[in-house]
């Protein structure tokens, strides 16, 4: 098995890039992004592109997939923060500078449809990464738990523990029970459109996070039993469920009524309600590292990315 890549701690003066892999993004939020980042002693680099809109696209897929390889190549640069989600990281992945990744590994952080970035990361070059907001969302402070979490997976290089919040919807998901396993996964959709494309990871002996936003429990159900059906959750340590925010419609099933249908009859510990996803605050966690999941404790901890 190829060894995981894990990138350096980020320290002061360090060269951050903010690129836009996927969706537009307002110059102002990417002006709070640069005001945060300069508060954390780093020096953000805004590329190009990162203000270009095409359709719903944040720029052409050549000029988005242009600015994230020029940002994996640059030796200076050791992180690389994407500006939002939205979609578009599919339509490029296939052609990230991976031999760039495997010579000099970068922290890279973003959620959503970034996912798909942290998939494509994971698989092709077996990159550690972050799970985290994207730099549009430092927009709610520098001393937001949004913020504050961010910083403390780039630039701490300790552990992440995550607490089940009974303030979240998918707190009742919830079995009992302890696991251990590398963490991968992030927005559910965009981890059942791997199916079938080199993308999809391996999640035998994983810890398999999950989340989505603007998703109707219907729609959850058919992603999670597509899961099933195609075998992907076989020999899965551990579910660790986040935040599933805006998915309801007019039929009297919520959401954890889905997730609970569809996942505790999979005889492993699974934990809901973690603060991860898409929630109006949210916390970072790496990918692509050791994880331990305690049902019964309802804690989720997980190593750094970094070295």
């Amino acid at each position: 098995m190829t060894a995981t890549l894990h990138p350096a701690t980020l320290r002061p003066g360090d060269t951050v890039a903010l690129v836009s892999p996927s969706g537009p993004v307002p110059a102002e939020r990417v002006e709070a992004a640069v005001s945060v980042l300069t508060g954390w002693g780093l020096a953000p680099r805004v590329y190009p592109h990162v203000l270009a809109r095409h359709g719903y696209f944040g720029g052409t897929d050549d000029q988005r997939l242009g600015d994230l390889n020029d940002a994996l190549g640059d030796p200076q640069v050791r992180a690389v923060l994407c500006t939002r989600g939205g979609y578009g990281a599919q339509r490029i992945t296939d052609r990230v500078d991976l031999d760039a990744v495997r010579r000099d590994p970068k922290l890279v952080m973003g959620f959503s449809d970034i996912t798909a970035l942290h998939l494509a990361l994971w698989r092709g070059a077996r990159l550690a990464t972050v799970h985290g907001p994207v730099a549009a969302q430092f927009d709610k402070g520098a001393d937001s738990p949004t913020a504050l979490g961010a910083r403390h997976a780039l630039m701490s290089g300790e552990p992440v523990a995550v607490a089940a919040d009974p303030a979240e919807d998918t707190h009742r998901v919830r079995t009992s029970g302890h696991a251990e396993g590398t963490l991968l996964g992030g927005n559910l959709s965009l981890l059942v459109s791997t199916l079938g494309t080199p993308h999809l990871p391996d999640l035998t002996g994983a810890i398999l996070l999950i989340e989505d936003v603007g998703e109707y429990p219907y729609r959850v159900d058919r992603m999670l039993t597509h899961l099933r059906r195609s075998g992907a959750l076989d020999g899965v340590a551990g579910i660790a469920v986040g935040q599933f925010t805006d998915c309801a419609d007019a039929w009297p099933v919520t959401i954890a009524d889905v997730l609970t249908d569809r996942l505790l009859d999979l005889d492993l510990p699974v934990l809901g309600g973690l603060p991860i996803g898409h929630g109006a605050q949210h916390t970072a966690v790496p990918l692509g590292t050791h994880a331990t999941l305690d049902a019964d404790t309802g804690t989720l901890t997980v190593a750094p990315a970094t070295t």
